[in-house]
């Protein structure tokens, strides 16, 4: 069975003076439009929420997550049935209960996102910002020994297999501090993978996720910061570098945020308290 989320493609490779005809797998990139439908049943509503360039597969995860992170549902329980027909339309439907009422004004504004950028098609300044609602953890968690941290890394990327398939891949993953992989999603664009793996997570009914780490393959920006804090996440690790916007919301939400975890090293950017280090040297 093929994989939708690969596609294949004739190259001609070129090494030192050594030309080759072959076949190249690549991440597939193929739009989602999400669609809602809302209201009581006498008038029930159809709107277009987004469009987003992804990988295929997991995409009632890709939309359920992207409607709790944007803020427009509280809760997976406000969902009664998600409608799939991307295969064929790259569409998907989902339907809420009666009752509830979607918080719609963040989705007007022509929410059209590439795979390269969560915050494309928001049209003013005020559409950026999803207020977080996520709770404060009931008590505080115990601190992530550095050691572990350390190698985090090292068990994503050996689950990583579109990467290794296509080396054209983002990817996210959810740990606790026994360093079990709980969640891993991978995706052509970084925030698709968050939305992915927080839509797991939704649906298995892990959130809150106070007591839990966020790893993500590349950069940390800000638009993942702020999904990360709707899930409730207060340890975030990036491989990657991150942005000065995602470190002063960092800040603002107390969120932990790790950069450059890669080599034996990282840089802590906020939240230092959650980290244990065994022989913590301070140099000026």
């Amino acid at each position: 069975m093929l994989n939708p989320a690969i596609s294949y493609t004739r190259i001609t490779r070129v090494q030192d003076t050594i030309v080759t005809a072959t076949e190249d797998a690549l991440a597939a990139e193929e739009p989602l439009e999400i669609q809602l439908i809302y209201g009581p049943l006498a008038d029930r509503q159809q709107q277009s929420i987004s469009v987003t360039m992804r990988t295929p597969g997991q995409d009632p995860e890709l939309a359920t997550g992207f409607l709790y992170t944007e803020g427009i549902i509280r809760s997976e329980k406000d969902i009664k049935a998600i409608c799939s027909d991307s295969d064929i339309t790259n569409t998907i439907q989902v339907s809420l209960h009666e009752h509830v009422i979607p918080v719609l004004k963040t989705a007007q504004r022509n929410f059209v996102a590439n795979s390269g950028c969560g915050m494309c098609g928001k049209t003013d300044l005020s559409a950026i910002y999803t207020p977080v609602t996520a709770a404060t953890p009931a008590q505080p968690v115990a601190k992530w020994p550095a050691e572990l941290i350390h190698r985090l890394p090292d068990l994503l990327r050996h689950q990583q297999q579109l990467f290794d398939d296509t080396g054209g891949i983002h990817a996210a993953a959810l740990f606790d501090q026994s360093s079990t992989l709980l969640l891993m999603r991978e995706d052509i664009g970084r925030h698709n993978a968050v939305d992915k793996l927080v839509g797991a997570a939704l649906q298995q009914q892990l959130l809150p996720m106070h007591a839990y780490l966020l790893l993500l393959s590349g950069r940390a920006g800000f638009e993942l910061i702020q999904k990360a804090a709707m899930a409730g996440i207060k340890v975030i690790a990036a491989v990657g570098a991150p942005s000065g916007m995602a470190v002063k919301m960092a800040h603002e939400w107390d969120i932990t945020l790790i950069g450059f975890l890669r080599q034996q090293r990282f840089n802590i950017y906020s939240g230092e308290h959650r980290i244990a280090i065994a022989s913590l040297t301070h140099q000026q």
